[in-house]
């Protein structure tokens, strides 16, 4: 499948999400029994099949931890920057956390997957564990410092590594340093699973994407649209190819790092103290709008 019609799909999957939403096709209890199978089953599933059969010395390495690391932290600081004259606390936390957040899950891993060879795919699932480990507190972090929200960070941030995506990763690294085998029917069982990432993941996206125009101020939505899926990306490939980076994991880097804002913000947003319509804007429009920056991204990289 060429990127073209990759993204096209990409773009009618998430429409199909939207629509089943308006029409009630997908109420609240179908979209969350949708994103329980993407969350619990598709995408453990996901990052299982990526790494247990990949060399663990090719997948984990000083470019992509460091790479990682270095673009995350960069785009913390330049949007603090950026966003230092919003006088609200509750707007500016939530555009800085937004600037820098990434859907790694549900867009991501999935897009990489369906998209490059088997080691881009493992470094992608690397990503989103090591990723989320790190984003996820930092997000809690600053919402709970900006807001001076009454939450203790430690509850909050221990739920990251209750998520499904961690021991999946765990346990398939582990398979991977042992050289452990999955018998075939297995691991066909789980690669059909893990096929259904990409489609099931794009339509709760689209189900769950919402436009609160009541609270749409076109300087800050602008602003975080341009840090988020436009520079952060180009971030990206500046410093993965700084460090002379192999190409998958170029491949894989920048396009975890070009996803549009993670759904969970709004989440985060809800309950830490921010601007809830802000935050439901900001998904929405770096979302429609990272399906034509990632299509010039993954055009460049295939």
């Amino acid at each position: 499948m060429s990127v073209a019609l990759k993204l096209g799909y990409m773009l009618v999957l998430l429409g199909t999400g939207l629509v089943a939403k308006s029409t009630g096709v997908v109420d609240e209890t179908r979209r969350d029994r949708l994103t329980f199978f993407a969350f619990y089953l598709a995408l453990p599933a996901l990052v299982f099949t990526s790494t247990y059969a990949q060399p663990i010395g090719e997948v984990i390495t000083p470019s992509l931890m460091f790479g990682l690391w270095a673009v995350l932290f960069l785009m913390v600081g330049i949007s603090f920057l950026v966003h230092r004259s919003i006088v609200g606390r509750d707007t500016r936390s939530v555009a800085i956390v937004q600037s820098y957040h990434s859907n790694f899950g549900f867009l991501g891993l999935p897009l990489v997957a369906s998209t490059f060879g088997p080691t881009a795919t493992a470094k992608a699932s690397i990503i989103l564990g090591v990723g989320s480990l790190t984003q996820v507190p930092l997000t809690i972090a600053l919402l709970i410092s900006i807001n001076d929200a009454d939450v203790s960070f430690r509850e909050e941030a221990v739920e990251v590594v209750k998520t499904p995506v961690i021991p999946s990763l765990v346990a398939g690294l582990t398979f991977s340093y042992f050289g452990l085998g999955v018998p075939s029917v297995l691991a066909s069982g789980l690669e059909a699973v893990a096929g259904l990432a990409l489609p099931v993941a794009l339509v709760c996206v689209g189900a769950s994407l919402s436009a609160r125009t009541d609270s749409f101020d076109l300087r800050t939505v602008g602003s975080v649209v341009g840090l988020k899926v436009f520079l952060m990306p180009f971030v990206a490939l500046l410093v993965f190819s700084a460090m002379g980076s192999e190409w998958s994991t170029v491949q894989a880097g920048v396009t975890m790092l070009a996803a549009p804002t993670a759904v969970s913000t709004f989440i985060y947003t809800n309950e830490l103290g921010g601007d809830p319509g802000l935050a439901s804007m900001n998904v929405f429009v770096t979302t429609v709008v990272s399906v034509g920056t990632l299509l010039a991204v993954l055009g460049f990289l295939v």
